[in-house]
């Protein structure tokens, strides 16, 4: 009896502790943060945690960032072809693109074969370029073209009356109640291909400020010169006198005196550009 009580008393002892062994069981064997079980998945599995850091980007350098916004710049030149201003944007690091316009007009009088002339010579121009540098530094070459070529010259003419002149070898003289009057006009091509050279970058990387030297041609063809002159042209005498408007010997004269201008005006095919500025990244 005593060993069936005992028996009775163990059994009942090992049914109280029995489900306080079944629940701490598994809080032994869990982890105890999730960073934990992070830690250990990835120390289970190295080749996953490999692919994940292989996935992350790397950021752009500073060079790319710059390059993939555009720079951009802004200058104002003085050169040969008039005042002017100009803005580039960079392709590349060794291409930009630029355009600008110019401006600069001029007055002044002189005499011409004993045609009294009060001439303006206007320059106006818009142009394009391709800015290649070959060396990736300052030194570039630049293909481009006046996309508008307004350079040029207008003039009024007279002749006072009784007063003698010449057109295309003949001589005349300006009735003194009819007297020469007229106007010129001397222009080029509208549009016209450039090639330049220089030093100087209008979008430079690492630098705000810019200064630029440009060198180079307009190959804008051969001068072309209008005349229109209007009143009386006498011979010699004075007793003789037609209009010069409609007369066709004196008509013929004044296209032979057009082409003596032209032919005056010859080196100008090809017009030389000499250019200096400033520019600012931005």
């Amino acid at each position: 009896m005593r060993r069936i009580k005992k028996s009775r008393n163990s059994l009942f002892g090992l049914l109280l502790v029995f489900p306080t062994i079944c629940l701490a069981a598994p809080e032994r064997d869990a982890p105890k943060t999730a960073g934990d079980a992070r830690e250990a998945h990835s120390a289970s599995d190295p080749h996953e945690e490999n692919a994940a850091s292989n996935d992350v980007p790397e950021p752009p350098s500073p060079q790319t960032a710059r390059r993939e916004s555009r720079l951009a710049g802004v200058g104002i030149r003085l050169s040969t072809l008039g005042a002017g201003a100009e803005v580039g944007v960079s392709l590349s690091n060794r291409l930009n693109v630029r355009g600008g316009v110019n401006i600069f007009q001029y007055n002044r009088g002189f005499n011409h074969d004993g045609v009294t002339y009060q001439g303006q010579l206007n320059l106006r121009s818009v142009e394009a370029h391709l800015d290649w540098y070959p060396l990736g530094h300052t030194f570039h070459l630049s293909p481009g073209l006046l996309v508008y070529n307004g350079n040029g010259a207008t003039a009024t003419a007279n002749v006072p009356g009784g007063s003698t002149f010449t057109l295309g070898g003949a001589t005349y003289t300006s009735d003194p109640t009819n007297p020469i009057t007229g106007t010129g006009q001397l222009d080029f091509v509208k549009a016209a291909p450039t090639a330049m050279f220089g030093f100087g970058n209008l979008v430079p990387e690492s630098r705000h400020f810019s200064f630029n030297f440009e060198m180079g041609a307009v190959f804008q063809g051969s001068a072309r010169t209008k005349l229109n002159l209007t009143g009386g042209a006498c011979d010699a005498t004075g007793l003789y006198c037609v209009n010069a408007a409609t007369d066709p010997t004196v008509q013929a004269n004044v296209a032979a005196e057009q082409n003596k201008i032209n032919n005056k005006l010859s080196p100008f095919k090809y017009y030389p550009v000499v250019s200096f500025g400033f520019g600012y990244r931005f």
